[in-house]
């Protein structure tokens, strides 16, 4: 039972991770799985307030749900024109 989890740009960078996988039963949903990888890379804490959140390619909030299989992904803000 696991989850895929994506970091992109520079959340990759101050993890050191593209992406990974983790244990569906230890995560009730999306905030869940940032709080645990911000505990591990404190710096994650200064994306917080603008960070997005994907589940399955769709946006979604730190309180939506993951079960087995799911892809999980955090964003940063990104800027452009």
């Amino acid at each position: 039972m696991s989850i895929r989890v994506l970091f992109f740009a520079s959340l990759a960078d101050v993890t050191g991770l593209r992406e990974t996988e983790m244990d569906a039963a230890a995560f009730p949903d999306v905030g869940s799985i940032y709080n645990y990888f911000e505990a591990a890379y404190p710096q994650l804490g200064f994306y917080r307030a603008t960070l997005m959140y994907a589940l399955n390619s769709e946006f979604a909030n730190p309180g939506s749900p993951v079960k087995d299989g799911d892809e999980v992904a955090f964003l940063p803000p990104v800027s452009g024109g």
